[in-house]
């Protein structure tokens, strides 16, 4: 069993492209709901609640888990790490393809407060700093946006733009999804950068590399004559918006 956690639906943007390459494997995914969003909160907050989390999708049977929040990971991972037996996949801003890949020497960096100073992005920002210039800026209310179900429309345009305008101010052309809540704003996002802007979802590479650590530990399933994955949702607080954006997740991928 594969257990996924995230501040709320935001990790379900990482679960469908899990659910691409793993079709027929059993999830838990807990949604944190009752303490949404991570990225105000103070680093030791989110790692007891990473470990409460932890302590129950191992309670459910979890092989191993991911953690499908950018802001925990860079909070938690190495305590979880140092704390549990079992192997975690974390989240990782996508600097280096962005890096890599800008014709303009400029990339933009959208990311809640927690992941944008925490160690983990700062070594990697601190790689390619050098040859490319890196701006910021948090994606303020977009998390709320998703969770809210809005996805697209007037109200969602004008939060994005507020955050993302600046980044397009300074000559970006790759803009860096930092958040796995901000995937699900991914047309919104592209439609404002205009095509000679690529936006990139570090959700793809996660799933890969999940499948990797499984197949090197033995924990792909071997056979199935199941067609479709088995979901379990779990939520500390209110499930309606991640019931709905599984949905919308499941119906995508059918």
């Amino acid at each position: 069993m594969i257990g996924v956690f995230d501040s709320g639906s935001g990790g379900l943007s990482v679960l469908k492209e899990i659910i691409k390459l793993l079709p027929r494997e059993e999830y838990v995914y807990f949604a944190d709901t009752a303490y949404c969003p991570y990225g105000g909160k103070s680093p030791e907050a989110i790692r007891q609640r990473s470990m409460e989390i932890t302590d129950f999708l191992l309670s459910k049977g979890a092989d191993i888990i991911v953690v499908a929040c950018n802001t925990a990971t860079a909070a938690a991972i190495s305590a979880l790490r140092e704390r549990y037996p079992v192997k975690f996949i974390g989240m990782e801003p996508a600097v280096k393809p962005a890096a890599l890949s800008s014709e303009t020497g400029v990339i933009g960096v959208l990311a809640t407060e927690g992941t944008l100073k925490g160690s983990k992005y700062m070594t990697t920002k601190g790689l390619y700093e050098d040859n490319v210039k890196i701006t910021e800026r948090v994606g303020e209310g977009f998390v709320e946006l998703v969770e809210r179900g809005i996805l697209d429309g007037p109200e969602a345009e004008a939060t994005v733009r507020k955050s993302l305008q600046p980044l397009l101010d300074a000559g970006s052309d790759r803009i860096v999804l930092g958040c796995t809540h901000y995937p699900f704003l991914a047309g919104v996002i592209q439609r404002i950068a205009g095509p000679g802007v690529k936006v990139i979802d570090p959700a793809p590479h996660v799933a890969r590399h999940l499948y990797e650590v499984m197949e090197s530990e033995g924990l792909l399933r071997k056979s199935s004559r199941r067609r479709k994955p088995v979901i379990e949702l779990v939520a500390s607080g209110d499930d309606a918006s991640a019931k709905r954006i599984l949905k919308m997740v499941l119906d995508e991928l059918k």
